[in-house]
Order: C-alpha cells, then structure tokens, then sequence
C-alpha cells in the first residue's frame, strides 16, 4: 500500500505540472499574437528603408563618407547578443549563446571580442568573461522604438569613437511559433552595396541625396537594432509556447502511465487480499 500512496502522489505532482505548464503555454500564445501582428507589420517599413538607402547610396558619385561606412583593420569586435530574461523556452537562448560563443572562438579568434547583452540569459552567460560592456535586460519591460533607439545611439558612438572596429547583432528570427532562425547581422561598419542600383528612375531630391542618405543612415541603423529585437521578442513567445505544448503532452503521457501502473498495483493489491480471505476460509472449513 506505501507503493500505491508513493504513486498518487506522483501523480497529484505531474497533474499539478501539467496544470502550470498548460497555463504558461496559453500565455505565451497571447502574447505571441501581439508580438507577431508587431514585427510582421514592421518588416515591410524596415525592407522599404533599407532598399531606399541602399539605392540613393549606390547612385552617389564616390564615396558618401559616413562616418557609420568607414572599413577599418578589425582588431576589436562588439557582439550583441539578444536572448530573453527569462528561461522556459526550449534551445532558444542557448542557441544565442552557442552561436555568440563559436564567433568569439572561431571568425573572432585573433580579434578582441566585448558583448553588450540585451536579456538577463546573456548577461548570466557572458558575464564571467568581464567583457560586458553594457546590459540591456530591462529593455523588454517597454520594448519601444525609443528606447532600442538610445541602445543603437550607443552603439554608433563607440563605433564613431574608433571604441570597437565591428558590431555585430546575434538574434533568434521569428518564422513561425515552432520554428526560430539563429541569425547573425553586421551593424556597423555598413554592409557595402552588392550588385547595381536602379538609377533609370528620374527623381527629383529634395536637399540632395547626400543629405538624404546622412539622415537616413542613423534611422536604418535603429530601425534595424529595433527590428533584430523585436523579431527575438515574438520568438521567445513562440518558443515558449511550443515548450510548454510539449511539456504539457509529455505531462499527461507520464500522467497516463502512472494512472494505469497505480491501477495494475492496486488490482494486484486486490487480487492478494483476495486469495488471502480465500486461502484463510478454507483453512478454517478443513
């Protein structure tokens, strides 16, 4: 009877389970909803963005001379590594932190590498190394274009400021709520422009491209550090929210098992007691 009472409670315990993680899974598919509607809407405008620059760039006699296009001998890499500040939810942050962990000891391996992280899980991660040199985890309480814009704001400065010769974003990608693409942007120096432009359209500027692209070059920056974010914010639900659709069936699965051992122990149990009273009966009638 102490194995049947050690199994009920096994199975008061995985219910119990199955009951937070169910919960957590439906909270997580809210708020994905609105995290998704966010990014899906802001891609079009980030594409858009870029595909201008990209074009008023390439029809710029020479060299624009932005200072955020200068290529330098790469010797100091800043890498910011967007997780979340919470746990629960499947490979997704240590996907991040792999991939953080194989450019510093593989593409960066002769260059000085420094991590600025945006979520508590990469400031834990890379903290020990004593190269953090900001930590951004609170970002996620109000996730606005603002406040990514003050983060990207800083990370131009150091650039400018000859600080670090290379920033790349390391973020998860929102495809879907089961799937998250690990990827890896270069921020700044500039991506140069491949291939040619289409200058066959006469258009008239107002001030000159130059101004123009001057103006447009710190927007595309925070636009893109906004979007790398924002994309790692819907995957972190969809992650979530798949993580916890398979502990839940995983739950009930154990669930199921533990009801139908306690129901075979406690025939067995039955069955024993029963051959007792049988075996005691006809004792006494011989």
């Amino acid at each position: 009877m102490a194995n049947l009472k050690e199994i009920r409670n096994r199975i008061t315990s995985v219910s119990s389970t199955m009951q937070i993680t169910s919960a957590m899974k439906m909270v997580s598919a809210a708020k994905l909803k609105k995290a998704q509607d966010a990014i899906t809407a802001m891609r079009p405008y980030s594409d858009k963005l870029t595909e201008l620059l990209q074009s008023l760039s390439a029809t710029l006699e020479g060299d624009s001379g932005s200072k955020y296009a200068e290529q330098r001998e790469v010797e100091k890499v800043l890498i910011v590594a967007v997780t979340s500040n919470r746990g629960l939810c499947g490979a997704f942050n240590s996907n991040i932190i792999k991939q953080v962990n194989l450019l510093t000891s593989e593409k960066y391996a002769n260059q000085e590498v420094s991590y600025v992280a945006i979520g508590k899980k990469a400031n834990d991660a890379f903290n020990k190394t004593n190269k953090v040199i900001a930590n951004n985890c609170d970002i996620f309480d109000d996730l606005t274009f603002d406040n990514v814009a003050e983060i990207a704001e800083m990370l131009m400065e150091k650039f400018v400021a000859g600080e670090f010769d290379k920033i790349e974003i390391v973020y998860n990608r929102f495809k879907n709520a089961a799937t998250q693409i690990v990827t890896t942007e270069q921020f700044l120096p500039i991506v140069p422009i491949e291939g040619e432009a289409d200058t066959n359209s006469d258009y008239i500027f107002e001030p000159s491209k130059l101004e123009i692209v001057e103006e447009l070059i710190p927007k595309s920056l925070k636009t893109q550090l906004y979007k790398g974010i924002r994309d790692s914010f819907a995957s972190e639900h969809g992650a979530r929210m798949t993580a916890m659709h398979k502990a839940t069936d995983n739950a009930t699965e154990l669930r199921d098992q533990l009801k139908l051992t306690y129901n075979k122990a406690r025939q067995a149990a039955i069955t024993n007691e029963i051959l007792e009273i049988v075996g005691g009966a006809e004792a006494l009638n011989n």
